[in-house]
């Protein structure tokens, strides 16, 4: 087969393509599949049947949306007045069934999203999130409006993002979680009332992080959980006793940053 061949585009005749759309090369456009005006999606792109890509989407190489999706639809949010805003998706996504992505409020902003992340079925991205690269939603996991969401994150199924929150880097949040504070980086959240229940270890791990580095963040999760100081002592001490590595100061940026408080453990 030759490569023209290869990056041969299909579009199936049932799909409603505006013609301002853009198709990257040996993209698939599926039965009764919509893209609306002023879409780009990159080469390799996969879109099932019955999915909707709306106005202002603009997605990377080989994402894949599956039937029923809804990606950049207006935002769900009073506040929306008509303006002209985007939905900004990397590479190497997949959008599981009937997930939802909304596009940003506000003239000009965007809802942005990295490459290599999985919104698994019914997960719910809304407006202006930025969500980082390589995240994993489960099933029905929903992330309210002007959440930040950092690289490897992992958000697990029915659990609940309030509005304005952060999490961290490496981050775990279990099944059924409400979050309503910010989440520190390559730690684990778990119930509702959420809690931190340790360091995600196991993950830190299989992601490849040098042991010494784990101990130098579990030097920190003691010193940030286990110490009873305030916010502001505790990022003290980690600067004066742990060792100066990438993850380390990554955290304490994180926490120099946090606004709405950050989830404790559990108390008892």
């Amino acid at each position: 087969m030759s490569e023209e061949q290869e990056l041969q585009t299909f579009i199936h005749p049932t799909a409603v393509v505006d013609p301002s759309a853009v198709i990257g090369k040996g993209s698939y456009v599926g039965p009764y599949a919509i893209i609306g005006p002023d879409v780009v999606l990159g080469e390799g792109c996969r879109v099932e049947p019955h999915a909707v890509i709306h106005q202002y989407v603009t997605a990377g190489k080989n994402c894949r949306f599956f039937p029923g999706c809804s990606i950049g639809a207006v935002p769900q949010d009073l506040k929306f007045a008509g303006e002209k805003s985007y939905t900004v998706i990397g590479d190497n996504c997949t959008f599981r069934e009937c997930c939802t992505v909304n596009r940003a409020t506000g003239e000009g902003n965007e809802t942005r999203l990295g490459s290599g992340i999985l919104m698994m079925a019914y997960t719910h991205v809304a407006h202006n999130c930025t969500v980082g690269n390589n995240v994993i939603m489960s099933n029905v996991a929903t992330l309210a409006g002007h959440i930040m969401v950092e690289d490897r994150a992992i958000i697990g199924g029915l659990a609940a993002v309030h509005q304005f929150c952060k999490i961290g880097r490496n981050a775990m949040i279990g099944g059924m979680a409400r979050v309503a504070q910010d989440v520190p980086p390559f730690m684990i959240v778990s119930g509702d009332p959420s809690f931190v229940s340790g360091l995600n270890s196991v993950g830190l791990a299989r992601a490849g992080m040098p042991p010494e580095e784990r101990s130098q963040l579990k030097k920190a999760f003691r010193i940030l959980y286990h110490s009873g100081l305030p916010m502001q002592e505790a990022i003290a001490t980690m600067e004066q006793e742990l060792n100066s590595c990438e993850p380390v100061e990554h955290l304490l940026r994180f926490l120099r940053n946090v606004e709405r408080g950050i989830i404790r453990t559990r108390k008892g």
